[in-house]
């Protein structure tokens, strides 16, 4: 298994872009509900600037498909 390393929480909000992500909608503060055709929505609820660390990282993965190479 990759290692996850504490990453801003907008650089992985950019990975998941990047690997086919879509902002369906943003509510007010730091929710944004986030779409795919291959996975379920996924709600990304950190403020911009947020430190996500490793088992956080591990479990976004797990819903999303994002891997360490991706950030």
């Amino acid at each position: 298994m990759s290692q996850w390393r504490s990453t801003k929480a907008k650089r992985v909000l950019a990975a998941l872009l990047r690997i086919g992500w879509a902002i369906k909608r943003e509510t007010g503060g730091s929710h944004r509900i986030l779409s795919h055709p291959e996975w379920p929505d996924f709600i990304f609820a950190f403020h911009d600037s947020v430190e996500i660390g490793p088992k956080m990282l591990a479990r976004i993965a797990k819903r999303t498909g994002l891997q360490p190479e991706d950030l």
